[in-house]
């Protein structure tokens, strides 16, 4: 096991070095840069760029080096912690993305904890009790809950809250709290409008996860090991949390590898429909405008957390599973 684990931490070595080479390439594969793009939008609205500060910003950030240059720069400095400078907000891009990471971080964790307490005893309730009245209710609000689309939902309870309470859903914090310190206050504000994307978030994945917990828990009860644990005596809730339930269980482990990656995409459609203040609307921003090196550390970061939780996650099934104890075992 302890081999294993060291094999794919050195993996993740080569395997991050090709996804800075993609992102790269992807983002240098648009016609022209931030700067270019910049002076076409102020032609187009009649204004005068100046083109010495574009020509000397140019040569201050190396954008007229070949790209092979400019990737080197790049990366070496990714190594050093320094995430490059955004051309259209004028700041360090580590200054831009801390306080939004934050918050996406925030929504994320809490649309993920929603998701598990929602749909773990959900899904353990229809598998206990197939076809009865209460499995195919449930069902039938899971497929409901698969078919709606994250964004049509958050229009829905913003139409719902506006027209019959008079308020606004929008956002994370009111408007007298979007600029004020944190404390206590800021704190209780966020509570107070944190319930409607995270519900609105969390539905299409719970969803899902019941959908998977119940067909996977399912298969196991009908298994020869559970029948022969029955005869023997065992109560149906120790059989159940001590067997079929620890292998049923794997796909909530198994999504740890996609979970870290939403806390920079952090469901884009729905922060943008609910005007949240989160990474994801900054990411699709930032590659509109060629800001490449805001775009690429997104791009990065997003890259890095889905390494890093595939590996967690692998080592997570790993322990709660034997059969993949076994398996890496035998790879030795």
């Amino acid at each position: 096991m302890l081999r294993y684990s060291i094999q794919r931490l050195l993996l993740m070595i080569p395997t991050l070095l090709l996804i800075s080479i993609v992102t790269f390439v992807i983002i240098e594969l648009p016609p022209g840069d931030y700067l270019e793009t910049l002076v076409s939008e102020l032609q187009a609205t009649g204004e005068r760029a100046d083109l010495q500060k574009i020509e000397f910003l140019r040569k201050q950030y190396g954008l007229d080096q070949p790209v092979a240059v400019r990737y080197w720069v790049w990366v070496t400095g990714l190594l050093e912690g320094d995430l490059g400078y955004s051309f259209e907000y004028d700041r360090p891009v580590s200054e831009i993305i801390g306080e939004r990471l934050m918050l996406t971080f925030v929504v994320s964790f809490a649309a993920v904890v929603f998701t598990w307490v929602v749909a773990f005893p959900i899904g353990v309730y229809s598998a206990t009790h197939q076809y009865s009245w209460g499995d195919h209710g449930l069902t039938f609000l899971g497929f409901l809950g698969l078919a709606t689309p994250n964004f049509l939902l958050a229009l829905v309870l913003m139409f719902i809250s506006f027209s019959w309470f008079g308020v606004s859903v929008g956002g994370l914090f009111s408007p007298d709290m979007e600029e004020a310190p944190w404390g206590w206050a800021k704190v209780a504000d966020l509570l107070t409008h944190l319930w409607i994307p995270v519900v609105v978030i969390g539905t299409s994945g719970t969803a899902g996860m019941i959908r998977r917990l119940r067909a996977n828990l399912l298969d196991e009860l009908r298994k020869q090991y559970v029948v022969t644990a029955r005869a023997k005596g065992l109560s149906p809730g120790r059989l159940l949390v001590k067997y079929p339930l620890r292998i049923a269980v794997n796909p909530f482990v198994s999504d740890i590898g996609n979970l870290l990656p939403q806390v920079i995409s952090g469901a884009i459609i729905v922060s943008i429909v609910l005007s949240l203040p989160t990474t994801g609307p900054m990411l699709l921003r930032a590659l509109r405008t060629q800001d490449m090196y805001l775009a690429g550390s997104f791009l990065m970061l997003l890259a890095l957390l889905t390494v890093v939780g595939v590996f967690l996650s692998d080592l997570a099934l790993a322990a709660l599973d034997p059969r993949i104890r076994q398996g890496a075992g035998g790879t030795r």
